[in-house]
């Protein structure tokens, strides 16, 4: 398989999704910038599974509420790398109505500062690099809340804030797009409940009752959560065979917006 030189950071990088997308880049020859700032416990096995398979990798750690320390990020990758094509925009922070109850200001401005302040401050910094590449591509991981909202069995997993911070980033998809046309692509990958993103492996998905979960999966079309296979899978053919998409989204829910709606059997008319 021939390598892909290009450069990649991933935001988020440290576990689950985002390490899981920074690896696959990695195995593909891309040299992978991956950021962390919470889950200091999970950095040895990071780096670990990073040298297992010989990647070529840099890892910041940096909170990227402290907007003014981005910049800092962009010229850390391209001091070392030289140069920057991809930009996995996976920092987030979710609210669960079981885990937080009631709404405070601090969990509500936290989460919007980061699901989406900081998604606009990195792409700003990084887009007169991704458009030099030539080729640049933006991928914002972004949910169904954004959807959804707090309505139906989602009801006890996304908060009013974290939802209106996803809807937000549909937008700056569009816009984003516009700006970076035609040397980069910008699309969105929309998930639904997913392993270690509102899903199994996750304290709010521990808090749930097993009722609870059952009506996530029954409403779920492929009956089932999603895994960071999944999503890695989604994010490679973006990158790699999607070369006439963006301003996109792609919703990988398993169709759980779909579900929970019967279609009733054909009726015998009266003709």
């Amino acid at each position: 398989m021939m390598k892909d030189h290009k450069t990649a950071l991933v935001l988020g990088g440290i576990k689950g999704i985002g390490l899981g997308i920074g690896l696959e880049l990695a195995k593909k020859g891309v040299k992978v910038a991956l950021t962390y700032y919470d889950w200091e416990e999970n950095l040895e096995d990071m780096l670990s599974a990073l040298d297992e398979i010989g990647a070529d990798y840099l890892t910041i750690k940096v909170n990227l509420l402290e907007t003014d320390k981005i910049d800092g990020v962009i010229q850390q990758v391209l001091k070392r790398f030289g140069r920057l094509d991809i930009l996995i925009n996976n920092i987030e922070r979710g609210g669960w109505p079981v885990v937080h109850g009631k709404y405070v200001q601090e969990q509500w401005d936290l989460e919007l500062a980061t699901t989406l302040r900081a998604k606009q401050w990195v792409f700003e910094a990084a887009l007169p690099y991704l458009k030099e590449s030539g080729d640049g591509v933006v991928i914002n991981i972004s949910s169904i809340a954004g959807i959804k909202g707090r309505s139906g069995p989602v009801s006890v997993v996304f908060n009013e804030g974290y939802s209106a911070a996803n809807r937000g980033i549909s937008l700056l998809t569009e816009t984003w797009a516009r700006r970076g046309a035609p040397a980069v692509r910008v699309n969105e990958i929309m998930l639904g409940i997913v392993e270690t993103r509102h899903g199994p492996g996750t304290r709010g998905w521990g808090l749930l009752t097993e009722e609870q979960k059952k009506a996530i999966v029954n409403h779920t079309l492929r009956a089932r959560t999603g895994t960071i296979e999944d999503v890695v899978k989604a994010v490679v053919f973006v990158i790699y065979n999607a070369d006439f998409m963006t301003g996109s989204v792609i919703r990988l829910d398993g169709g759980y917006v779909l579900g929970g709606e019967e279609i009733l059997p054909m009726p015998e008319g009266v003709v």
